[in-house]
């Protein structure tokens, strides 16, 4: 009786892993079941004008999305981050949070981080992204482990504008020295004038007519030379016809000249960086660059007829 409750057992044992063996060898798939999604319907007229309203949302949006370098061939990503966003209780405090977070960073990425590397170029220091994330989010959490946040952002200002000195000396310092050197001999020469701001003018042509105020819109013709002689711009490039504008449109070394010079002059006039353009770089002008002009005040605007065709300002003079 035993050994046939034994022998019993031994055979349900063994079914029993013939079982998992053949279980083992033949996998069983199941299949899952697509989610049943109910067809959308415009049920109601607000239905319709509300659908209508988000179709036409999207105007503008594909060239917006392009111009962000998001590639629209994952518009089925695109309309999943958009559907779990709105699916967000955006009312919730906490969730309001989450997604102006996720909103600054994405601006901090695509706008502020690429400036600032672009103001290292050159420079003996480079953006590195993760001690930049780390110090935006320890400011915000109020983690003075290494600075104040006061502290922080005079260190940045004072070691940014040491490398863009130091790169400017390096990249147009001789160019600045060029300059004041040109400046200074030329003083020396018979009819040069020196005014206090540095300007340097002589008298071509002593014109006898009305002297411009700042609010006047004057008449020139001009040319603009470089102080090895390379003319960057010349009114008569633009059409025979003079030049017209304000003199306060145009650098500082010009409208101190306008200023000061009789309708019907021609003045050659000497223009130290600072009066001219600084440490902007303006094509062929370069970072603190030494200008030259030849400028003949051909009339005022409204003390005698305007020429009958307008005509195009300097582009290098503007300010």
């Amino acid at each position: 009786m035993k050994k046939s409750l034994i022998f019993a057992l031994a055979l349900v044992a063994g079914a029993s892993l013939s079982t998992v063996d053949a279980a083992k060898k033949k996998k069983v798939v199941v299949k899952e079941e697509a989610p049943v999604v109910e067809a959308f319907k415009l049920a109601t007229s607000s239905d319709s004008i509300s659908y209508t309203a988000g179709m036409s949302s999207t105007m503008g949006l594909v060239n917006f999305l392009l111009q962000q370098k998001v590639d629209t061939a994952y518009m089925a990503d695109f309309v999943r981050g958009f559907n779990e966003t709105v699916s967000r209780n955006l009312d919730n405090p906490q969730e309001k949070a989450y997604m102006m977070g996720i909103t600054i960073a994405q601006q901090l990425v695509d706008r502020m981080m690429p400036g600032v590397a672009k103001e290292l170029e050159g420079t003996p220091d480079s953006l590195v992204s993760g001690a930049f994330f780390k110090g935006f989010t320890d400011a915000l959490l109020q983690d003075t482990t290494f600075f104040k946040v006061d502290a922080a952002e005079n260190i940045f200002r004072t070691k940014m504008e040491a490398n863009k000195a130091e790169k400017e000396e390096r990249l147009y310092g001789a160019n600045r020295e060029a300059g004041r050197q040109f400046l200074a001999e030329n003083a020396k020469k018979d009819g040069v004038i020196t005014l206090p701001s540095g300007l340097q003018y002589k008298v071509l042509t002593q014109g006898t007519g009305a002297v411009p105020t700042t609010s006047d819109k004057v008449q020139v013709h001009y040319e603009g030379r470089l102080i090895d002689g390379t003319v960057f711009d010349a009114s008569r490039n633009h059409g025979d016809e003079p030049a017209e504008f304000r003199p306060t449109d145009v650098i500082k070394g010009w409208t101190e000249a306008l200023t000061m010079m009789p309708v019907g002059s021609k003045w050659q006039v000497y223009i130290p960086f600072e009066l001219a353009y600084g440490s902007r770089d303006a094509g062929q002008i370069k970072p603190y660059s030494a200008l030259i002009f030849d400028i003949e005040l051909v009339g005022i605007v409204g003390d005698k007829p305007a020429p009958a065709k307008a005509a195009k300002s300097s582009k290098k003079a503007k300010k």
